[in-house]
C-alpha cells in the first residue's frame, strides 16, 4: 500500500523525528511504500541524514502534494495528518475527486493518560465522506503503541561503533566520569541545576546538544560558577540514530518532545523528561499519568528520585540515590517492549486500515 505522510514542524525537530521514524518503520519492517511531505525539508533532512536511503521512503516538499493540480490525482491507500496539521486544500480536493478514497488517520501526540484508550481509532465524521479517525499512540494494548524502531540492543554499545558525527567530541570525554546528555526546552533552571550538580562530589561529563550552550549563555548571562569536577561539552546537530547511540551511551539523560522521550526508556537509563510546557498546563497532567504508570512498580527509593528529578529537583538531593532507578529502568524497558510485541505504533496502523 501506499502512505502519504503529511508533516508540520511546531516546535523544532521532535515532529520530523516522529514522522521519520514512522515512515522508516512502514517502509523496511512493513514493505510500505511512503511520501513524506514536510514543510520544513532542511530540518527533517538533516535527521534522516545518516540513516541508509530506502526507495520504499520519499521526502517530499509540503507543495509536492498538490503540485501536479491539472491532472488527476494519484491518491494513497492511507493519509496521515501528523498531530493535527490540515492537508493541503488542493490536495485534500484532489481526494474528494479520486476514484479510489483513502482512509486518513490523525496521528495525535502520546500519552499515558488513561482516557486515550477510549478515544483511539474512533472515527471523525467528515461532512467530505472522506473516511478520518483519530490514532492515539500509547502505553496500554487499546492504544497506538508506541514507535520503537529501530530497537537498540541491551546494554551499552561499544565504543568502537562511535558515529563520525560524535567522534569528536567524544575523544574530550574523561574515561572515569559519568555522562548525562542535555536536550531541553528554554525555560528549564539549568543554571542553578549544572551549579548544583558539583555538590554531589561526582566527576561527570554534561554533553550540551546542539545550541543548548548558545541558549544558557543567553539566558543565563553570567559565566556558571563549576567545579573541575563537573565539565561541559557542547555537540554539533547529530542525526537522528547517532542521538539514539548518544542516549545508549550516558549515565544519565535528559529528554524533551516525544520521539527522545521513548528512546531515553529503551536506552533502560535513568532520565527526565522535560515535557512540552503548555499554557493551561496540561503537561503536568501528562506527566503525572506517565509517572504513576512508570513507577507503579518501583521501589519508594526509585518513586521518591525520579520524582524530585522530574520536577527538576536540585541533583544533590537525588543523584547519588540512582542505583536502584537504574535498575528499575532496565525492567521498565522490558515492560515497553513486552506490550509492543505486535510491532507497535506501524504495525497497529497498518492493522487497522487493512
Amino acid at each position: 500500500m501506499r502512505w502519504d505522510i503529511f508533516c508540520q514542524i511546531v516546535d523544532n525537530y521532535g515532529d520530523a523525528g516522529v514522522c521519520w521514524r514512522l515512515a522508516r518503520s512502514l517502509a523496511t519492517r512493513h514493505q510500505q511504500q511512503v511520501h513524506l511531505f514536510c514543510d520544513d525539508l532542511p530540518t527533517l533532512n538533516l535527521l534522516a541524514s545518516d540513516a541508509p536511503r530506502t526507495p520504499q521512503v520519499q521526502i517530499l516538499p509540503w507543495e509536492a502534494s498538490f503540485e501536479n493540480a491539472r491532472h488527476p490525482l494519484d491518491a494513497p491507500d492511507v493519509v496521515i495528518e501528523a498531530f493535527g496539521c490540515h492537508l493541503p486544500e488542493r490536495y485534500q480536493t484532489g481526494l474528494l475527486v479520486a476514484t479510489k478514497k483513502p482512509i486518513i488517520l490523525n496521528l495525535e501526540y502520546l500519552s499515558a493518560e488513561p482516557w486515550i484508550g477510549d478515544y483511539h481509532a474512533k472515527a471523525s465524521p467528515q461532512s467530505s465522506g472522506l473516511l478520518k479517525y483519530f490514532f492515539f499512540p500509547g502505553f496500554g494494548p487499546n492504544t497506538g503503541g508506541l514507535s520503537l524502531d529501530p530497537i537498540p540492543a541491551q546494554g551499552s554499545q561499544t565504543s568502537a561503533t562511535i558515529p563520525a558525527s560524535l567522534a569528536p567530541s567524544w575523544e574530550l570525554l574523561r574515561p572515569d566520569a559519568e555522562r548525562i546528555s542535555l536536550f531541553c526546552y528554554p525555560g528549564a533552571p539549568l543554571r542553578q541545576w549544572l551549579e548544583d550538580l558539583g555538590n554531589t562530589q561526582a566527576k561527570i561529563d554534561v554533553l550540551l546538544t546542539f545550541g543548548h550552550a548558545e541558549m544558557m549563555g543567553h539566558s543565563i548571562g553570567r559565566p556558571l560558577d563549576l567545579p573541575p569536577s563537573i565539565r561541559l561539552i557542547s555537540l554539533p546537530f547529530v542525526p537522528q540514530d547517532d542521538y539514539d547511540w548518544l542516549l545508549s551511551q550516558c549515565d544519565f539523560n535528559i529528554v524533551r518532545g516525544e520521539d527522545s522521550f521513548i528512546r531515553a526508556q529503551l536506552a533502560e537509563k535513568p532520565f527526565i523528561w522535560h515535557i512540552y510546557p503548555q499554557d493551561d498546563m496540561a503537561h503536568t497532567v501528562k506527566l503525572q499519568a506517565f509517572l504513576d504508570l512508570y513507577l507503579e512498580k518501583a521501589s519508594p527509593s526509585t518513586q521518591e528520585s525520579c520524582r524530585l528529578a522530574m520536577d527538576w529537583q536540585m541533583p544533590s538531593r537525588w543523584w547519588n540515590q540512582r542505583a536502584e532507578w537504574q535498575a528499575h529502568a532496565r525492567r521498565w524497558r522490558e515492560t515497553v517492549l513486552e506490550a509492543n510485541q505486535d510491532g507497535g505504533l506501524a504495525a497497529r496502523m497498518l492493522h487497522f486500515v487493512t
